[in-house]
């Protein structure tokens, strides 16, 4: 069944390039023919000098031999091209469909996986595979096509001497046919080797800071050793089993020449061919090494290969749980409004739920306070909203219908979400604040810049929209990081606005600035604001409390201060501008 997959995988994407496939397939069949021809030329010399022929015929033959051969290289050269270029274009095909079914995921997919592993998947197997089309096509179907043609003509030549190399070829395709599986379990193990030493690599390099401020570098060398270790032992395994299909080969490279040399000079003192005839046997005998050694380094190049495709596959088996949804029933615009039914979670199954039977709801252009400890489920509320996880009893409403009922793009167009963290690309400020969409013109995000009261800030870039950010931001502060998040979510225009309290490492002018944006970026839309100081949370219209995935306080706001038994009043007595970590320890509440 595997074998079967395999085929349908390739046949996926070798299919579009059917055109070149066929052009290529002509400058096989020419550049074998050419090959063939030429020792052909070469008997005919050999055989003119031996009976005394005329100077004018070997200078003819000579000439001709150098324009075939001329031609043969430049075919060979077009061959090369056109099949690096059907390689490279069906794995890049391949690439991005992995990449795109990867993105497609659910977050718990990507939780366990390292950034690491992804890459060595996406490009390192698929690098691999791309060295299989590209050269795999032109080596086995070429070497097939002149062995074929080799062993026709030497038939021709005389039947014990062809009858001698075919069966000399079928017991070495046969020893490669049996060996071509041998490394393929092995290789898959090394590959899983390689992604799990990248994805250590990435994650230590990324946790440099942190590793040496802790004294951590010894543990994490010992580590690099550890899975280094195991790469290289894995790597020893499938080279030891490679080198296998090598030995076997060279040993009957060995055999066949000495089998030949033997027929030829056999029939040549029989009388039964001409030296030229003898010189052809022997010729071909030799061109048979490069097939036959190009097949051998293939079966070893379709054992690495297939050990990728297998890795391509299990990636493709995975499928989300998380499904997309019908069209939106109606256009929706203007603030959003959203409800929690009942809603019970847990991120796995069997586990304590995060949220346990939370009911609430928001009117349109409500803005909530949200309030409670480190793992207490606040960043669980935005993330089924988004609907980056399924609930597993009650319902996340949007506009009064079930997220499960909405497209994820609608959904994720309807609600948008400013961070601490901001993730940055290396690219233009237009390209970041933009995520790439050339449909949103410089206007629109003049326009943004100017509502969100951030011209100042753009009036400091060197080259305006076209100005370049390093990859993570590098180059920009925190809080000018915050502005571009804020103009994102402001281009998007959703009707539900989360803010992670986004000004909570700022200085203070930089959080002035911020707070503008926020009061533009709020108005006329719905708001989720988790907050990690109470500052933040003035100008919510409601406040909810959190505690163990439950809710332990909801109301309004100037109803919950002026009630001096609740527990926002509490806070409140203790310090307004406090991080609620530092407040009474009765409270232990981080908002």
């Amino acid at each position: 069944m595997s074998a079967k997959t395999n085929r349908a995988l390739l046949r996926t994407y070798l299919r579009p390039e059917w055109l070149r496939f066929t052009v290529l397939t002509i400058l096989l069949i020419s550049g074998i023919a050419l090959q063939l021809v030429g020792p052909q030329i070469l008997s005919i010399f050999i055989n003119t000098v031996s009976a005394d022929g005329a100077v004018a015929t070997l200078k003819w033959l000579g000439m001709v031999y150098l324009v075939v051969a001329g031609v043969n290289l430049a075919v060979g050269v077009a061959t090369t091209y056109l099949g690096q270029d059907v390689g490279w274009r069906t794995t890049n095909a391949l690439r991005a469909d992995l990449a795109s079914h990867a993105l497609r995921q659910d977050i718990a997919f990507h939780h366990l996986r390292t950034p690491g592993e992804f890459i060595e998947r996406i490009d390192g197997d698929l690098t691999a595979l791309a060295n299989f089309f590209s050269v795999f096509i032109i080596n086995v179907l070429g070497s097939a096509l002149l062995l074929a043609g080799a062993i026709v003509l030497i038939w021709l030549i005389d039947w014990r001497a062809g009858l001698a190399l075919g069966g000399y070829v079928v017991l070495t395709l046969g020893a490669l046919l049996v060996l071509r599986h041998f490394a393929v379990p092995a290789g898959v193990l090394e590959r899983e080797s390689s992604a799990t030493f990248l994805g250590f690599l990435e994650e230590r390099v990324a946790g440099i800071e942190d590793i040496r401020a802790n004294g951590a570098g010894h543990y994490v060398l010992r580590r690099f050793y550890e899975v280094l270790r195991l790469w290289y032992h894995r790597s020893i395994g499938v080279w030891m089993r490679r080198s296998v299909i090598w030995s076997t080969t060279t040993m009957l490279f060995a055999l066949g020449y000495s089998l030949m040399l033997g027929v030829a000079a056999a029939l040549y003192f029989d009388r039964a061919i001409s030296l030229g005839a003898a010189y052809l046997l022997f010729q071909y005998t030799l061109m048979m090494q490069r097939p036959l050694d190009l097949l051998t380094q293939q079966f070893q190049e379709l054992q690495r290969s297939l050990a990728s495709i297998v890795r391509a596959r299990e990636l493709f088996a995975f499928q989300p749980t998380i499904r997309d949804g019908p069209a939106l029933p109606r256009h929706v615009a203007g603030a959003a409004s959203m409800t929690f039914d009942h809603v019970t979670f847990a991120y796995r199954k069997g586990e304590k739920p995060v949220l346990s039977d939370l009911d609430f709801s928001l009117s349109p252009g409500e803005i909530l306070g949200l309030l409670g400890r480190t793992g207490s489920g606040k960043t669980t509320i935005s993330r089924l909203l988004f609907r980056l996880y399924e609930v597993e009893t009650g319902a996340v409403l949007l506009d009064g219908v079930d997220v499960r009922q909405l497209r994820l793009g609608d959904l994720r167009r309807r609600v948008g979400l400013v961070t601490q963290d901001v993730q940055l690309f290396h690219a233009t400020i237009r390209d970041n604040l933009t995520f790439f969409d050339p449909a949103i013109s410089d206007d629109q995000i003049h326009q943004a810049i100017a509502t969100l009261g951030l011209t100042d800030w753009f009036m400091r870039l060197p080259r305006g929209l076209d100005s370049e950010v390093s990859s993570g931001g590098g180059g920009l502060s925190a809080g000018e990081a915050q502005l571009i998040a804020f103009v994102r979510v402001f281009l998007r225009d959703p009707g539900l606005v989360i803010l992670d309290e986004p000004s909570a490492r700022l200085d203070p002018a930089t959080e002035a600035l911020i707070e503008r944006g926020v009061a533009a970026l709020l108005r006329g839309r719905t708001a989720i604001i988790i907050a990690h100081r109470l500052g933040t949370v003035r100008r919510a219209d409601t406040i909810m409390v959190l505690d163990h995935g439950a809710i332990v306080e909801f109301g309004p706001r100037q109803s919950l201060v002026d009630d001096p038994t609740s527990r926002f009043a509490e806070l409140l007595r203790v310090g307004l501008d406090e991080p609620v970590s530092a407040a009474a320890p009765s409270a232990e509440v981080n908002v």
